[in-house]
């Protein structure tokens, strides 16, 4: 087997791979040697066929599996004596399509390596730290939405008009073209007015109804309403008011930390405190993070790997088009443009992605199987019901398992960096954290 580079140009490179006739026939012999046990023919006992037979019924139908057997072999050795690590999967061709039995096997193998990553010298980050206390004022405002989210409903005076953020009682009857339809009526029905929880127009329609009174709710199906009978259909909604109550929030007390779990009032402001500081500590963590990438931005530099620069760039091309497009959900639209401005942002995802997947790999950081089985229980939470179907769809699907275990990944290696690094605590407020995060989303 002979091996010989073609192509040496940058992080490019290219290569013959020529397997001769006589190493083909070795690997086939092999695997009828390997086969033979388990082979029966008419006239010879189970294993006992004769090698020549053997070879004449099933040569070539394993010559192809021999080709790819040498071939993959040829490929391993060159990366373990080289140690090239391709950008992506590398292109092999066979070159010679007149190929018959008896002839050697070419084949060109064409690839991008992975660069050289330089060391990275942690002392010379330095990182701050943002630390928020949980204020009074913050769990006392807490406790208020607590107390709106808890709140009753009382009786306005008789006479008095419905405002948003009222709640009226109602019957109501729909029909579309004249006729009832299923599901269109209910009796003594708590609507908050303002919660947008009927269909989009109906609540406002009855904004200024007092209790007693009908009124003609007009409105129009949506075109993506789940009943396909009603999309898109004008309906008109017969509604009798009942009652019309005004909002009253529930008081800050014991009885309230009560409904939400609490022994007290001061245990449930605790808690509050406590999920409010998780909360600052999730978001400094972010400006951490974009600060450590930053720095890591400027200490390395290294060629990028064409393929995946240009790869990375059309990635985001593409997520951007279709934030820009939210009402499009498929890939069935106009090519979209790499802009310069893509393939910068590429470029710096690429490089700091190639070099925390090098500071992982030297620091021996691996993702559990704990880990793992974490972030797909809680990624399986956001579909109720169908759990059982998410974990057998991540089990056979690579993809998502890598995309799961990507972050778990990441975010070990941060904490990895920062171990090593100079990281200072700074005590802050909660809107100077707020701040620090919304510049984030500026950058």
């Amino acid at each position: 087997m002979q091996v010989t580079e073609t192509l040496n140009e940058g992080l490019k490179r290219g290569y013959t791979i020529t397997v001769t006739a006589a190493e083909l026939d070795v690997k086939v012999q092999e695997k009828l040697i390997e086969a033979q046990p388990e082979i029966e023919m008419k006239g010879f006992r189970k294993g006992k066929v004769p090698m020549a037979l053997l070879r004449k019924q099933y040569g070539e139908r394993l010559m192809g599996d021999a080709m790819q057997d040498a071939i993959d072999g040829a490929m391993k050795s060159h990366f373990e004596t080289t140690g090239d690590r391709p950008a992506l999967q590398p292109d092999v061709k066979m070159t010679n399509d007149d190929w018959k039995e008896g002839d050697d096997v070419v084949v060109s193998m064409a690839y991008e390596c992975l660069p050289a990553i330089p060391e990275v010298d942690l002392s010379a980050i330095k990182l701050e730290r943002l630390v928020a206390k949980a204020e009074s004022a913050a769990v006392d405002e807490a406790l208020e939405n607590l107390a709106g989210s808890a709140k009753n409903f009382e009786d306005r005076k008789k006479g008095t008009k419905a405002k948003s953020g009222d709640q009226v009682v109602i019957d109501f009857l729909g029909k579309v073209d004249g006729e009832a339809f299923e599901g269109g009526a209910g009796t003594d029905y708590p609507l908050e007015l303002g919660s947008n929880s009927f269909i989009p127009g109906f609540e406002d329609q009855l904004v200024g109804a007092k209790a007693g009174e009908e009124v003609a709710v007009n409105v129009t199906f949506p075109a993506e309403y789940g009943a396909q009978h009603l999309a898109g259909k004008a309906a008109v909604f017969d509604c009798t008011v009942k009652a019309v109550k005004a909002p009253k929030p529930a008081e800050i007390n014991d009885d309230l930390a009560k409904n939400f779990g609490a022994e007290s009032l001061d245990a449930l402001k605790a808690q509050i405190a406590e999920r409010l500081e998780a909360e600052y500590q999730g978001a400094a963590r972010a400006v951490l993070k974009r600060g450590l990438l930053d720095q890591l931005d400027k200490l390395v530099t290294f060629d990028l790997p064409p393929s995946l620069l240009e790869a990375e760039a059309s990635q985001i091309a593409h997520q951007l088009w279709h934030e820009d497009h939210p009402e499009v959900h498929d890939h069935n639209h106009e090519a979209v443009e790499v802009t310069d401005e893509h393939r910068t942002l590429a470029a710096r995802r690429v490089r700091l992605g190639l070099v925390m997947a090098e500071m992982g790999r030297k620091a021996e950081i691996e993702v559990t199987d704990a880990e793992m089985t974490q972030a797909v229980m809680a990624a399986a939470r956001q579909y109720p019901g169908q759990e059982r179907a998410f974990f057998d769809f991540v089990k056979n699907n690579a993809n998502v398992q890598q995309q799961l275990r990507a972050p778990i990944f990441e975010d070990k290696v941060v904490d990895h960096i920062c171990a090593g690094a100079t990281v200072t605590d700074v005590e802050v407020t909660k809107d100077a954290l707020q701040k620090a995060v919304e510049a984030l989303e500026e950058m």
